[in-house]
């Protein structure tokens, strides 16, 4: 249950620094490029450019690179499920057994390429939310959507569920992990067992947290309420997004690094 207090995403970490000065827009649109060339690219070269074009921007943002690892572990078990499946069903170059189980050479290839992907897609999003706050993240989201609201597309609706959403990970992990120790108080274990015993064990925290989930809806939706909240037809905004050359220079050398990078490999 520790793993529960690692979870990075979501969480909003403030700071003056270059990454934390962009526009939220240009952070968007960097991870949603980087997210696309990490789709398209097929080599651990690649995926190594990747990694270290991520690894400036922590250096850029401040940001302990302990901490944006810690970030992974909650997903390790994904992350192992997802490696042993290409293991062992992938078809190929036999070069182990396990019982009836064929390791293969090409199961671990593509195994090791899809881990390192989920790994950096990790990183990548788990930066956007530190480095930007909820409100900002909200107004990017909406401007990039904007140009759908001549068809119909609530934009600010989206981008308002969107950013609540990745706001109540945290919330609702840190509940989960207040419930954890309450029920650990009253004997209650999560630790010994197979991994059917600690699933099943997991059911007593899924009423409690679902209700506390619907309790803070609840509560969210009432102050939204009583300040008035009506959607975003006709609302105004306390500070106006602009682009400054910082957002035009990280945008440009991004495209340019993911048109090189997704060129030659």
């Amino acid at each position: 249950m520790a793993l529960l207090r690692d979870m990075t995403l979501g969480q909003y970490i403030p700071g003056e620094s270059f990454v934390h000065r962009l526009d939220p827009r240009t952070k968007i649109i960097v991870t949603m490029l980087l997210i696309i060339l990490l789709f398209l690219i097929d080599t651990f070269q690649g995926y190594g450019l990747v990694a270290l074009f991520i690894g400036g921007l922590i250096l850029l943002a401040r940001l302990s690179p302990r901490f944006v690892l810690r970030g992974i572990r909650p997903m390790l078990v994904i992350i192992l499920f997802t490696l042993v499946l290409h293991v062992f069903l992938s078809q190929g170059e036999v070069i182990g057994q396990l019982g009836p189980l064929k390791v293969t050479r090409e199961g671990l290839v593509k195994g090791g390429m899809m881990v390192t992907r989920l790994l950096l897609l990790i990183i990548g999003a788990s930066l956007l939310t530190l480095t930007t706050s909820p409100i900002a993240l909200t107004d990017g989201i909406e401007a990039i959507l904007s140009p759908g609201k001549r068809f119909g597309l609530p934009a600010h609706e989206l981008a308002m569920m969107m950013t609540i959403a990745l706001r109540f990970i945290p919330t609702l992990l840190e509940e989960m992990d207040k419930i954890t120790k309450a029920q650990m108080a009253r004997g209650a274990d999560f630790e010994t067992g197979n991994i059917v015993q600690r699933a099943r064990s997991l059911l007593p925290l899924l009423v409690p947290l679902f209700v506390s989930a619907f309790r803070r809806a609840d509560e969210l939706a009432v102050a939204m309420e009583a300040r008035c909240y009506r959607g975003g037809e006709g609302r105004t905004k306390m500070k106006q997004l602009f682009f400054t050359w910082r957002d035009y220079t990280v945008i440009g050398l991004t495209l340019a690094f993911a048109v090189i990078v997704g060129g030659l490999l």
